[in-house]
């Protein structure tokens, strides 16, 4: 067994006319949008540059241009590509990019054009900022979110363009990103999509559920998880999902490089393991416990917390001086909204003991 990059040391001489599209292409790609390219992929639909030239354009760069980079591995997946025969010659287009943190809005998608007349609009998951994670909370309140909103704009565009099939797919919110757009989507765009793959993408809310276009692309949607799956099991999901082995445990099994794969595929289990059905119960008994008032509540003083020092992402907010930030902007807090977080987090307690 292997990862994503020993799956391209074994595929990567196929070009897709000998061996098909595969749910392991579509996370390679989904972990392609994480790569910031910026001013390096053309915003036009009509402008497109190969995978192999934005990948050398991108690592020519020095890691200050290059801005912040989700993970290491994210960057020896991008120089694999860009040597491998199946990959290399695709083209890159339609790059976006919005991060508005007055909107609590982090949006980014890239469009890989295949080569068979079809394209795979890959959506960007959470990147780590405190916006990508607050937006995140708010898809446990609000119908739609604003990157939702950007989704379907962004599919709509495209296909405004370009006339042949579409695939959809993220890892992470980009899943979540992908399933929500595409069930926005208008019916004329919708008979166009071949495909959506969410790769631990968290679920729907019932307004979204409800959508005709979700109805209709649910035999459509391809839904996958870790066997320890967390994210990918939040909210509801209607269309089934596929069980993924992984070399991490719990929360680290997120990681799309840590799923297991064996040839053309991934390595497949019958069922999430115990540990991610005790985590799904309490957390979906927790929320159900909650109004959607309160769960605006406790998101909106939790980031405001966070983000009351120098932190901008969920790892300089955990930094001692931004935790000490933190506590001293509690004390100025509304002590209804404080009242609000810590009854919700002893909520979140009793569920955990009767998920026991």
């Amino acid at each position: 067994m292997g990862n994503l990059l020993d799956y391209l040391t074994w595929r990567g001489d196929l070009v897709f006319d000998r061996a098909p599209f595969s749910p392991v292409d579509g996370l390679i790609l989904s972990a392609l949008s994480y790569i910031h390219f910026d001013g390096l992929i053309p915003e036009q639909a009509e402008r497109s540059v190969p995978l192999a030239q934005a990948a050398k354009d991108y690592l020519a760069l020095s890691p200050t241009l290059r801005g912040r980079s989700r993970c290491e591995k994210d960057l020896s997946l991008l120089q694999t590509l860009a040597s491998s025969t199946r990959f290399a010659r695709l083209e890159l287009c339609a790059r976006a990019d919005r991060f508005v943190p007055r909107e609590e809005t982090q949006f980014a998608a890239l469009t890989v054009l295949l080569g068979d007349g079809s394209a795979f609009l890959a959506f960007r998951g959470t990147d780590g900022t405190l916006v990508g994670w607050k937006e995140d909370f708010n898809l446990s309140f609000m119908d739609v979110v604003p990157a939702q909103l950007e989704a379907a704009e962004y599919i709509r565009d495209f296909a405004a363009f370009f006339p042949g099939l579409l695939r959809l797919g993220g890892h992470s919110k980009g899943g979540n990103l992908a399933v929500a757009g595409a069930s926005l989507a208008s019916v004329k765009v919708r008979d166009r999509i071949k495909s959506v793959w969410s790769f631990d993408g968290p679920g729907l809310t019932p307004y979204l559920l409800s959508r005709p276009g979700y109805q209709e692309l649910r035999t459509r949607i391809r839904s996958f998880v870790p066997r320890s799956s967390v994210v990918g099991l939040l909210l509801a999901h209607e269309e089934p999902h596929t069980v993924v082995d992984s070399d991490q445990q719990g929360l680290f099994q997120h990681d799309p490089y840590s799923w297991q794969v064996l040839g053309p595929d991934f390595v497949r289990l019958e069922e999430v393991d115990a540990g991610s059905r005790l985590i799904d119960r309490t957390l979906k008994s927790w929320l159900a416990g909650l109004t959607s008032q309160q769960r605006e509540t406790v998101a909106d003083t939790l980031y405001a917390l966070l983000s009351s020092g120098d932190a901008r992402t969920v790892k300089e907010a955990l930094e001692p001086k931004n935790l000490a930030n933190a506590l001293r902007a509690a004390l100025d807090a509304d002590p209804k909204d404080l009242l609000t977080v810590t009854g919700s987090l002893a909520r979140l307690a009793g569920a955990a003991l009767r998920a026991l």
